[in-house]
């Protein structure tokens, strides 16, 4: 059957989802809802879509199967719950909200209404990581020694102060949420849970524009064992630089690289050297500044299948709240050091 959508937000990442939707056999756009009215009015014209006065009208809407929510970050579990509680499925953007007690009220509301709640972690399809995955999957690495995840990136003043909510704690919630959370989310999907053992935050850059730190280190260690570090920052010089993980095994060594988890730049292994991979897609690219991969077509065709039966949610509402709790983690750890 057609999946059909209603989308809250109207921003950039929102002109994402709505192509894709529009672009799928089996996807249709309804209607949309923002706050700012012009925009709605707008973004709904474009994609053939009928904008929604109210959220309420479109959580309301009979025709709307699920909900994809592309608002800032603070606003998700509120927007998702009442969406679920309002008989619709939900695709919520990443972080899947602030903390780990929002995911929970909003994986109760889920459950208590009999509908499914995606989260989007469009890097987990990445042509590289898949790949690493197989290898987890098939025990080809053998004992885990050590994971070593570089992300950095550069976000300029004018990424802040054209927006109203980008760097404020209420709404945005920090660096990790906000820039970091995909990669946060590779190293749980690939090696599983994490304990933080040391960190340290800092504001370098951006002082007067964010409210939270734009660099930080951690070190952590795995639940099998293995030692973990990570690095981020959001000050690299004039533009993006890299978005990395290093893995450190018994039968491999192995790093994916590029900016955006999209390449494989170093790799020994003991006789099954990953190779003939798909061309990984263009990074989602916002004008003044570059987010992560743009997979979200991927997205869009796998809340198709799965509300179809024909898949499972790639990346579900326990997952999403994982991730962000292992952020709170992060930023209680470092809070402690910084």
């Amino acid at each position: 059957m057609t999946i059909r959508f209603g989308i809250v937000g109207c921003g950039y990442i929102a002109n994402r989802h709505a192509r894709h939707i529009v672009d799928h056999p089996g996807a249709q756009l309804i209607s949309a809802f923002d706050i700012d009215a012009d925009k709605c009015e707008k973004y709904s014209s474009e994609y053939g879509a009928k904008p929604s006065a109210t959220l309420q009208e479109l959580v309301s809407h009979p025709e709307i199967d699920i909900l994809t929510i592309c608002t800032p970050n603070g606003n998700h579990h509120e927007i998702a719950i009442q969406a679920l509680e309002g008989g619709k499925h939900v695709l919520v953007e990443k972080p899947m909200a602030l903390s780990k007690a929002q995911c929970q009220q909003m994986i109760a509301a889920a459950e208590s209404n009999d509908r499914l709640l995606f989260v989007v972690k469009q890097n987990r399809f990445n042509p590289p990581v898949q790949a690493l995955k197989r290898l987890i999957d098939e025990n080809r690495l053998g004992k885990l020694y050590m994971v070593n995840l570089n992300c950095y990136w550069n976000r300029n003043e004018a990424y802040y102060t054209n927006s109203a909510w980008k760097g404020t704690k209420d709404l945005d919630g920090g660096t990790l949420f906000t820039q970091f959370s995909h990669f946060v989310d590779i190293f749980y999907y690939l090696f599983g849970d994490i304990e933080p053992l040391s960190g340290v935050i800092a504001n370098q850059n951006h002082q007067g524009l964010i409210e939270f730190e734009d660099t930080g280190c951690f070190t952590f260690r795995f639940n099998s064992g293995a030692l973990g570090n990570f690095a981020y920052t959001t000050a690299a010089y004039d533009r993006n630089m890299e978005g990395s993980i290093s893995v450190f095994a018994e039968n491999a060594t192995i790093k994916i690289g590029g900016k955006y988890l999209n390449t494989i730049d170093y790799q020994a292994t003991n006789g099954f050297n990953i190779s003939d991979l798909p061309i990984s897609g263009p990074a989602n690219n916002y004008g003044h500044y570059e987010g992560s991969m743009s997979n979200h077509d991927k997205i869009i065709h796998n809340v198709v299948e799965t509300l179809n039966g024909r898949e499972s949610i790639m990346t579900n509402a326990h997952e999403g709240m994982k991730v962000v709790e292992i952020i709170e983690k992060f930023y209680r750890i470092g809070e402690l050091r910084s």
